[in-house]
């Protein structure tokens, strides 16, 4: 697939240098290490971006407050965040619109000689949490706990925050009775050995929250994607072509390999498997599930999460199918 999309893609090339201007170009901010980048080199190296009409920058960042500025001040024209956060910008006033890109979620493991079977076995324990109080996987474990179990689990556990490599490198050494990372860090800690206790989405499952509705996504200004018509779908295009290489072609995996910083066979093999695993349906946006997400978000983060957007945002949803 590979070599087609990229004969495609210089072929339009081929096509005459007015094409080659009047393409749009879209400015991605990313963070340097981050996850998305396998997708958005799958994209520009396999002439996905031009074979969809458009041509895509990847601009590095240090950090996600980066990523941010730039968007906002005009320096670039997309970056990657979950859905709750952007509702809150949109509900403050920005235009900013989300295309869905991932349902990878965290969850946390426990060390491998762990007793642990429920969220209930951790009570009187340490554990690490990376993002936060107002981390969306943790404030889902403690519903869930509190559903299942009737346990508080804030009150019952001892709560250790830092950042997501400190979280990783602590749990590695046995520092906590459980962790709660990003998936990344999560897939490189289970490739080690480490047991996952429960996934957020089984927990979301249980409270019953549609867990196929992509937390993660680009998001744009409703501004920038007005001046080119179809953009949006024209970019959707090229992320799920995207998914389809890295689901159905051992090469694509090779190709950004470099990329994924995975010390070990193992931890290749659990990092690929779990980013396949975050793949959403192709589908639009149900929109009345996320409301029921915000909802539950709203409950247990308050203002301080979701600040104004106490509904779904109209216009939120790129509509892109």
């Amino acid at each position: 697939m590979r070599l087609i999309t990229t004969i495609f893609a210089l072929l339009l090339g081929l096509s005459g240098p007015v094409l080659a201007e009047d393409m749009p170009v879209i400015r991605a901010a990313v963070l340097k290490i981050g996850t998305v980048n396998w997708e958005l080199t799958t994209i520009t190296d396999g002439g996905l971006d031009r074979a969809n009409g458009f041509s895509l920058q990847v601009q590095p960042f240090a950090d996600n407050g980066a990523t941010r500025i730039a968007v906002e001040g005009g320096e670039a024209d997309m970056a990657v965040a979950d859905w709750i956060w952007v509702a809150r910008q949109r509900a403050a006033g920005k235009d900013y619109v989300f295309i869905p890109y991932s349902k990878a979620v965290g969850g946390i493991v426990v060390p491998q000689d762990s007793t642990a079977e429920t969220l209930a076995d951790l009570e009187g324990g340490k554990i690490g949490i990376a993002g936060g109080p107002l981390d969306k996987s943790w404030l889902i474990l403690r519903a869930y706990a509190q559903q299942q179990y009737g346990m508080d689990l804030k009150a019952g556990t001892e709560q250790v925050y830092g950042a997501p490599p400190l979280i990783f490198k602590s749990a590695m050494g046995d520092q906590y009775a459980g962790a709660i990372n990003f998936w990344h860090f999560l897939a490189k800690n289970k490739a080690a050995g480490m047991r996952q206790l429960i996934s957020v989405e089984e927990a979301g499952q249980a409270l019953g929250l549609d867990t196929n509705t992509p937390l993660l996504g680009y998001y744009m200004k409703e501004s920038f994607l007005e001046q080119y018509p179809g953009l949006a779908q024209s970019f959707f295009e090229a992320s799920r072509a995207a998914k389809l290489e890295l689901a159905t072609s051992d090469a694509a995996w090779e190709a950004i390999r470099p990329r994924m910083n995975a010390a070990t066979e193992a931890q290749f093999d659990q990092l690929k498997a779990d980013w396949l695993a975050g793949i959403p349906d192709r589908a639009p946006v149900d929109t009345e599930a996320a409301s029921a997400f915000l909802a539950l978000m709203g409950k247990l983060g308050g203002p301080e999460l979701v600040g104004d957007a106490t509904q779904v945002p109209a216009g939120l949803f790129a509509d892109v199918k």
